[in-house]
């Protein structure tokens, strides 16, 4: 019963039966790959872009940070939410890579505002050469909080973005749950909305380890390739993160997977909610879910052999009936009955 991240679930079947029929013979190293070609045309199709620039990298860090950037001058500063995953669990990659940009917080929520944005463009560039210049907005979609922006709530952040005349990052490492959370397209979550750049995430939702990079304006393609070299993220036997993403992209299934794990965090949260004594505490829009359950139920759980984040307090010493916060977070793989045996174990 493992709750605890998307990322602790297998690699789908599918992918990995594309890494092995990648794994025959020759190719073209460091993105030369046929597949690559076929992977690339893939995505330009999906998104609605035909003129887009697509990069693999492997990890979720280096698609932020690589694609920040290329977006951001050191003497810059990325507009983010205090949740943002690029601040919370990056360890500065992006201010690393952007050889020294800094990141400012913008309100208080998972979510930015249109209001709290403005409010923190106009607080910087004010101070001339002193001071930080204005630079991109990055969008956590899925945010780190489990919340999915609507398509008007980019829009909003963007077209302020837009107004000041910088540029917007989405970050997407789960944005095939939040595609199929909004059952709109990928271009209308995008570049219909005012994104410049995307990082589409796959190794959270059954890949191995592979994210995509996008521009939707190419004139920054060459920068980023120069970048994802000299941050040492280009692989030489690049036709196995293409093969995953091939697969992943195939028959849609990127987003079968996420509808999947959407599915199953839906069922978890429905029964939480009969579990007395829990208590869900955020919206959980896609495939995170945020509660609280008494050390009790912590208790029995671990005893059981769940896994998840119990994010305060101790469950083994206390007020059996004290509610403990968690973070239980579902991906495509688990099953209906272990879900309802973990609702079974919390219940007691």
């Amino acid at each position: 019963m493992y709750f605890a991240s998307d990322n602790s679930g297998p690699a789908h079947p599918e992918v990995l039966a594309a890494l092995a029929s990648a794994n025959t013979g020759y190719a073209m190293p460091y993105g030369a790959d046929t597949i690559m070609d076929e992977v690339r045309e893939t995505l330009r199709s999906i998104f609605e872009a035909p003129e887009a620039s697509v990069y693999l990298v492997a990890t979720g860090t280096a698609a932020n940070a690589l694609a920040l950037a290329t977006m951001c001058a050191p003497y810059e500063t990325v507009f983010c939410s205090p949740t943002a995953h690029i601040h919370e669990d990056e360890c500065n990659a992006p201010e690393f890579y952007t050889a020294g940009a800094k990141l400012s917080i913008v309100g208080t929520q998972d979510q930015m505002t249109p209001e709290t944005l403005r409010s923190s463009i106009e607080a910087q560039q004010t101070r001339g050469v002193h001071g930080p210049q204005r630079g991109p907005v990055s969008i956590t979609q899925v945010t780190e909080r489990g919340a999915v922006h609507s398509l008007a709530e980019i829009k909003a952040l963007s077209d302020v973005a837009k107004s000041y005349g910088l540029g917007v990052h989405l970050d997407g490492a789960r944005f095939a749950n939040a595609q199929a959370a909004l059952g709109c397209s990928a271009a209308e979550m995008t570049w219909k909305a005012g994104v410049d750049v995307v990082s589409f995430g796959g190794t959270k939702n059954g890949c191995m380890g592979v994210e995509a990079v996008i521009f939707f304006d190419p004139t920054k393609a060459w920068e980023f390739e120069l970048r994802r070299k000299r941050g040492a993220h280009l692989f030489s036997k690049h036709r196995f993160l293409s093969a995953q993403m091939q697969a992943y992209l195939a028959d849609d299934l990127w987003l079968k997977s996420a509808k999947q794990a959407n599915i199953n965090c839906q069922r978890l949260a429905s029964g939480l909610r009969k579990v007395e004594g829990a208590q869900i505490t955020n919206r959980p829009d896609a495939n995170i879910i945020f509660a609280e359950l008494p050390r009790a139920a912590h208790q029995r759980l671990a005893a059981a052999g769940a896994r998840y984040y119990v994010l305060a307090g101790d469950i083994d010493v206390g007020d059996p009936n004290k509610p403990l916060p968690c973070r239980l977070v579902c991906d495509w793989s688990i099953s209906e009955e272990l879900i309802d045996t973990f609702l079974d174990v919390a219940k007691g």
